[in-house]
């Protein structure tokens, strides 16, 4: 694996208190990788040791194979962060926050390298506009702008996206895909799940600063994701026969639906074989798979016992 980013048994202790547990991670290079967990998981603690924010108590970090801490004006350069809060001089204006922000990597911002991320952001508009009059959005666009003016090779997005409406997400979204497809390798948090869902590449869960699971995404969900089988029918039913009851069946929607929920890898064929032997009138079948906030869900209440080794 070409990793960009690896931890081996990281530790963070505030006195007593582990953020991070003993941390092994990976992140290869090229992809959209994200780090899903509830708060006080330790997201953000272990992003602010790889961006040289935070210094761990034990363990080693490295970003592309330089450590973190004997070699941070290497590993300094080669990230950029974009923060949950809004962190900018509110007496700047916007091309003049992104030109500052350059000069912080020792980079001189280019007047094409300016263009391309005002316009990649749709920032044009708001160039020479005050930082302090944008809107909660637009604020959010150049964050992601600052990350990216010293053209890191890996950025990382701690809930680029919270409290932005839906038509930024997507735009957003699309962004970090173009990002992708140029070879910067994108961590991102989010508490929005169909995020993830829709943009990782790879998945892990963290609780309690330890890593629950590492997975590619479409195997996680094949692993962990059950799947629905919904049976409309035609003429209620007041009851349904044991050979269903005994697949785990349900009635809904006052007796005009059935359903059935089998775990992982399994077959819905008993489940339709009962309902033929049963006669009963059906008007429509749909299956449908839980998706990665349900999965999500799950692994938080096994803990541990979705450790990966």
């Amino acid at each position: 694996m070409d990793s960009v980013v690896t931890l081996r048994g990281v530790t963070k202790r505030y006195g007593d208190f582990a953020a991070l547990d003993g941390v092994d991670l990976d992140v290869p290079r090229g992809e959209i990788f994200a780090l899903l967990g509830p708060n006080g998981a330790g997201k953000t603690t272990l992003i602010s040791i790889v961006a040289g924010l935070v210094r761990a108590t034990a363990g080693t970090t490295e970003v592309l194979g330089r450590d973190v801490v004997t070699d941070y004006r290497f590993t300094r350069r080669a990230v950029g962060l974009v923060p949950q809060e809004i962190n900018f001089d509110p007496f700047f204006t916007v091309e003049e926050t992104l030109v500052i922000q350059a000069g912080y990597f020792g980079v001189r911002l280019s007047r094409e390298r300016l263009e391309e991320i005002l316009v990649a952001l749709d920032l044009e508009s708001k160039r020479h506009a005050n930082t302090r009059s944008l809107s909660g959005g637009m604020k959010r666009r150049l964050l992601i702008g600052k990350a990216l003016v010293h053209e890191p090779k890996v950025l990382f997005l701690d809930e680029p996206t919270a409290g932005v409406d839906v038509q930024l997400r997507q735009a957003l979204w699309a962004y970090v895909r173009t990002l992708r497809a140029r070879g910067t390798t994108i961590v991102l948090t989010t508490h929005y799940l169909d995020e993830a869902e829709e943009l990782a590449d790879r998945v892990a869960v963290i609780a309690e600063g330890r890593i629950l699971v590492v997975e590619e995404k479409e195997r996680l969900l094949e692993r962990y994701a059950g799947k629905t089988l919904r049976v409309a029918l035609s003429a209620p039913a007041a009851e349904l026969p044991r050979s269903l009851q005994a697949l785990g069946a349900r009635l809904e929607d006052g007796g005009t639906a059935v359903a059935v929920v089998a775990p992982p890898g399994a077959s819905f064929g008993p489940a339709l074989a009962a309902l033929a032997e049963a006669g009963l009138p059906v008007r429509d079948v749909e299956t449908s798979r839980m998706r990665l906030e349900d999965v999500f869900v799950t692994l938080l209440e096994r803990g541990g016992k979705g450790r990966r080794p």
